[in-house]
């Protein structure tokens, strides 16, 4: 019997350009974070928080625009 070692190939991220932070409803954030689970954004992606945005991080232009129409 001999043992065959498979290669595995190099997995990469696809490059999207700088990465964007999305605003979600701040009630999910923690709750994602610790459980897995997934949040949706105001620009409709799903997706679970595994980053905390930083000040003057980049972020999504939908959301962006619909935060702002609903003003202050």
């Amino acid at each position: 019997m001999s043992t065959q070692i498979l290669e595995r190939p190099e997995q990469k991220e696809a490059d999207t350009g700088p990465e964007m932070f999305h605003y979600v409803r701040k009630d999910k954030i923690a709750e994602s974070a610790v459980m897995g689970t997934y949040v949706i954004a105001l620009c409709g992606e799903k997706f679970p928080v595994t980053k905390a945005a930083k000040p003057g991080s980049p972020v999504c232009p939908k959301c962006k625009e619909v935060y702002d129409s609903w003003g202050e």
